[in-house]
């Protein structure tokens, strides 16, 4: 043993003799964990990596939605939804976790099966924690609390000058087996859609997963098949999956809101895949993946169509075998009251790199010779509890016999400044360049894309650039236990310019201020936010409304 190893062992020894601080016995009917009074000292994750404890008891304790020992939520109401509301099994949140009794304590897989369980739609939060260490085994308390997950769907929203509605049902936790759900009818500017999909992550209790989705659409139809063993966690060794998409539906060229042109896009797309990895080291993970992939566009114009002729987007057949990496660092940060109001965030601060390349050749079947390469690159800087500053980008593109072909480079940077626990700044830049795309895969930008001052796919281009800032407020009204309310006030620049199919104007830069509320459910496994917005467009030229109201759900704030 080292003498320095000596001397931490000494000192956090001292510390729990010292230390006033224990973990208390839990009442016998509580459903806690009894544990004997132990030291807080020696259960933290320093000490008990050190003392190379072995993991003991596990004990799953999950809440249900609405806590009654808490006079404010111990209503007839809530009562009522509990009672009705089937908790998630307790084998269901075991599967997840990424240690077992007998392994060797660590911190890491704590943490990281919180995130994991956090990412579930039907839980509102988790804890993990250690709770008794004797001789030498330290027992595990997982706490989780349900979301309410049977959904009836009703919305309506108005965004960029259009309106969209949905009325469905989805419930993500069926009979508490984390299975989800979900049938649906929705129409928006595109199309009307009649769907049913299901997912379930741990498929029989496994680490595959399933997803699943039918849809018959005004316009087509669309089915989507996926079958997989991601990499689940950092330290996971190997991957498998299969998918199948296949998607029938009238896409349309758009200038100043307005559409100009439409044709048929009917696509089909599988892959096959296979990863493997040395799982976590020092920190870092680094992954490899390769498989085959089959890729099939075929564009045409409507028939009876009330559009005049446009060109059509030439077809694409892709069959190519291919060949990934990728290197991610574990940094993760706790925060509340950033993208989410009043719900526990896991924001990745490290670094990721990826890089994929596939090569399609006449003699697979292909349409053409080419390499088919993605990479991206992802860094956080800073803290989230001061300041932050997240930066990514990404490369897309073909190189055929003829040069490259539907190339796309991504930037963006995102920055939070902390400036108090109700008020948070945030601002986001970002930027695309375009060479020599797709017909089908040009840019646009309006009021459903960022632009909030303007109707949605305002503008067209093979450029785009987006500039916003955002104060946010996050207030402690809590209406009825289950409202988070919060507001913030705006303002977007931004424009697409250059190349676009139908149009030959050079696009002026936009810009609008604006203000609103967001309204955050935390009860809800939707997780979704309203947003209510007035926005002021400052360049009202084309007849645009001088105020644009926006009713709409998203992910975040």
């Amino acid at each position: 043993m080292t003498r320095a190893n000596t001397r931490a062992i000494l000192s956090c020894l001292l510390a729990a003799m010292a230390s006033p601080a224990v973990v208390a016995d839990a009442p016998a009917d509580s459903g806690k964990l009894a544990v004997t009074a132990t030291p807080a000292a020696m259960l933290t994750p320093a000490a008990l990596e050190m003392s190379r404890a072995e993991i003991g008891e596990i004990l799953i304790n999950n809440d249900n939605v609405f806590d009654l020992e808490d006079p404010d939520e111990d209503k007839a109401l809530y009562r009522f939804a509990n009672r009705i509301h089937m908790t998630t099994r307790s084998d269901v949140i075991a599967e997840q976790l990424l240690f077992q009794p007998g392994d060797r304590f660590s911190s890491q897989s704590l943490a990281e099966s919180e995130r994991l369980l956090r990412e579930n739609r039907y839980l509102q939060d988790a804890t993990i924690r250690p709770v008794r260490l004797e001789d030498g085994t330290v027992d595990i308390e997982v706490e989780t609390s349900d979301s309410w997950t049977l959904v009836p769907k009703l919305s309506l929203s108005r965004s960029g000058g259009t309106n969209s509605g949905t009325i469905g049902v989805q419930e993500m936790n069926l009979l508490g087996t984390g299975i989800g759900v979900e049938l649906e009818y929705k129409s928006d500017v595109d199309r009307d859609s009649a769907l049913v999909a299901f997912t379930d992550r741990n498929l029989f209790g496994s680490r595959y997963s399933l997803n699943a989705l039918l849809a018959n659409n005004s316009d087509g139809s669309t089915q989507f098949l996926e079958l997989e063993k991601p990499f689940y966690s950092l330290d996971s060794r190997n991957a498998k999956g299969f998918s199948y998409y296949k998607d029938d539906e009238i896409e349309f060229y758009y200038n100043l809101g307005e559409k100009l042109g439409d044709y048929r896009h009917q696509a089909s797309e599988q892959e096959f895949l296979l990863g493997w990895s040395k799982g976590l080291h020092d920190g870092w993970t680094r992954r490899y993946t390769t498989g085959v992939a089959f890729d099939v566009d075929r564009f045409s114009a409507v028939a009876n169509d009330e559009y005049p002729a446009v060109p059509i987007p030439e077809d694409r057949t892709l069959y190519y075998p291919f060949f990934g990496i990728e290197v991610l660092e574990d940094r993760y940060e706790k925060v509340t009251n950033s993208d989410q109001m009043n719900r526990t965030e896991d924001r990745f601060l490290g670094t990721r790199l990826s890089a994929r390349l596939g090569v399609a050749t006449e003699t697979l079947g292909s349409d053409r010779n080419a390499l088919i390469y993605n990479a991206t690159a992802q860094k956080g800087f800073g803290s989230f509890e001061s300041k932050t500053l997240l930066l990514s980008a990404s490369l897309d593109g073909r190189l055929a016999d003829s040069g490259s072909q539907n190339v796309t480079l991504d930037m963006s940077a995102r920055y939070y400044w902390r400036q108090s626990e109700h008020r948070l700044l945030y601002l986001m830049l970002t930027g695309t360049l375009g060479d020599n795309l797709d017909l089908d895969q040009y840019l646009l930008i309006g009021g459903d894309s960022g632009l909030r001052g303007y109707p949605l796919r305002y503008q067209t281009g093979n450029k785009r650039a987006l500039f916003s800032i955002e104060q946010r407020f996050f207030t402690d009204w809590y209406p009825f236990h289950l409202f988070n309310i919060g507001a913030a006030v705006f303002a977007d620049v931004g424009r697409a310019w250059g190349e676009a199919p139908l149009t030959t104007s050079d696009n002026p830069w936009l810009s609008d201020v604006g203000f609103g509320l967001r309204i955050g459910n935390t009860r809800s496994g939707l997780g979704r936010m309203a947003h209510i917005d007035l926005a002021f467009p400052l360049n009202s030229a084309n007849g645009i409304a001088d105020v644009q109201f926006l009713v709409s759900t998203h992910k975040s704030f």
